[in-house]
């Protein structure tokens, strides 16, 4: 019994022995894989759309296209094309892509704008490639009101569906139904990627 008890003592501390030594080498290759700090600084964009952002995307699209009307009023035509070319790089997406761009007043077989050149068309017109169009957004307006059915976000795509209100400067309102998907890019910057418009429907 004498002997079975000193083997179960020595058993543990020779468990006891190795236990501790198994935790110097674990601490010793821990202390190897710790980084020094650090002098570069870390970018990190959050993908993901936030409520706010989409109503402040669609207010700038608002002012915008009162501000192109505007300019063509006191600077010109060109002036107003200039500034809705840069309105489109910044609010479209048609730097990735095509964009599914169905405007309000258009027709076959120029109904749907996928390219930026028929979208700075359909907005200030003098583009004989697109004969039909004479500028939507150099006819004087003045406000533009979103009132917005609802709002649809997943991660970084989000889509709107309500109602636009647009004044002119003879205080004349046109309402038309809108449906807008925004997408966030790497800069973190809300982009159209699908803009769809159109007339309410009214009975005859």
């Amino acid at each position: 019994m004498k002997l079975l008890k000193n083997g179960i003592s020595t058993f543990f501390t020779v468990a006891t022995v190795l236990s501790g030594a198994l935790f110097i080498v674990q601490t010793s290759v821990a202390d190897t894989t710790r980084f020094a700090p650090s002098s570069a600084k870390t970018s990190v964009v959050s993908r993901a759309i936030t409520e706010s952002e989409v109503l402040a995307a669609q207010k700038a699209w608002g002012e915008a296209l009162v501000a192109i009307s505007k300019t063509y009023e006191t600077k010109g035509l060109q002036e107003a094309k200039s500034l809705a070319g840069k309105v489109i790089d910044e609010a479209y997406g048609y730097q990735f892509g095509t964009v599914l761009f169905k405007p309000t007043l258009t027709t076959a077989p120029q109904t749907f704008r996928t390219t930026r050149a028929g979208a700075l068309a359909y907005f200030v017109g003098d583009d004989p490639a697109f004969p039909m169009d004479k500028g939507f957004a150099l006819n004087g307006w003045r406000k533009v009101e979103i009132k917005n059915a609802s709002i649809f976000i997943s991660g970084n795509t989000a889509t709107t569906m309500g109602n636009v209100l647009i004044t002119d400067k003879n205080g004349k309102t046109t309402t038309v139904d809108k449906t807008w998907q925004f997408f966030k890019d790497d800069n973190g910057k809300l982009r159209i990627i699908l803009h769809h418009s159109s007339l309410p429907y009214t009975e005859k």
